[in-house]
């Protein structure tokens, strides 16, 4: 039986890592669908999605009317000869895959049939001490509010609340553009040296690499001991993570090792990693719901 080539969605604006990956995808078979405004498409079922040729425009009128991405956009497409497959899924055969930001894909992947893995919103509150090295709590802004020291505060899973060292709590955003009951995770501030980013895939570190350094971009390859303490993490925490997910540490300037945060692998760079790697572990972390394994049922955005 041959199967149809696997299908990644792409957002309209792509960064340099999202490019990477498109090629790499190209590469390896995969179509790519592009848009180039913000539509929804209505399903695989729709008008025109499968074997679009090269440089096809989205029906008129395919997006879902009244929903949040219904500007009735045009997609562009490309695709290769040949297909990477790993079993059909859908109503025709096509495995769509989600490479893109959260505002994106919240939109998109319902639509198609996508289900979005992530890390539980408290996951990082509940490491051990031995792993973060600093005093991480998962609570709602209206909570940060209160706070009268310098903290670090961020949103768990996406960019919502900028991720930013705080004089106190009156510097947040206010109840006027956040709701008080909208959760953030509030640490001690750290600083590291030098930072890893580890592609996790089915227990194991499926790719990594340096993206920063004294807390400016510089990309490299994995560090040994980076690859190490990310074993650690997994050995302590990987059964209370998706089969696919991002995870950055870090290594401040005394030599300690922390993990700074996990990110959902569909919606990471890759950096420096080794590409074809990194974009296994998106179209895990970004599938087909109809293809969840019973253990990632439970991470799914």
């Amino acid at each position: 039986m041959t199967c149809p080539p696997r299908i990644l969605v792409l957002p309209p604006r792509l960064t340099a890592s999202a490019r990477t990956l498109r090629a790499t995808a190209l590469r390896r078979g995969l179509r790519i669908v592009e848009a180039t405004a913000s539509a929804v498409p209505e399903g695989l079922g729709s008008p025109g999605w499968a074997g679009w040729p090269e440089g096809a425009k989205w029906p008129e009128g395919a997006g879902q009317a009244g929903s949040p991405g219904d500007a009735r956009g045009t997609w562009d497409t490309r695709g290769a000869g040949s297909a990477e497959s790993t079993g059909c899924t859908g109503s025709d055969g096509h495995a769509v895959h989600l490479h893109a930001g959260p505002s994106f894909a919240d939109v998109v992947a319902p639509a198609l049939g996508i289900a979005l893995l992530e890390a539980p919103a408290g996951w990082l509150a509940r490491l051990p001490r031995a792993l973060t090295r600093r005093d991480i709590r998962a609570m709602t802004i209206g909570e940060a509010y209160r706070l009268r020291r310098p903290a670090f505060v961020k949103s768990p899973n996406d960019k919502s609340i900028p991720a930013l060292v705080y004089a106190d709590g009156s510097r947040l955003p206010g109840p006027d553009a956040v709701d008080p009951a909208t959760v953030v995770l509030v640490s001690d501030v750290m600083t590291f040296a030098v930072e890893y980013r580890l592609h996790l895939l089915d227990g194991a570190v499926h790719a990594a690499g340096q993206y920063a350094e004294a807390g400016r971009l510089r990309l490299g390859p994995p560090d040994g001991d980076a690859l190490a303490f990310g074993r650690d993490v997994l050995a302590a925490a990987g059964k209370t993570l998706p089969s696919a997910i991002v995870v950055d540490v870090g290594r401040d300037d005394e030599g300690r090792w922390a993990v700074i945060e996990a990110n959902a692998a569909w919606a990471s760079g890759c950096y420096s990693a080794d590409p074809d790697r990194a974009l296994e572990t998106v179209l895990r972390a970004a599938g087909p719901a109809t293809a969840l394994s019973p253990h990632d049922r439970a991470f799914v955005r």
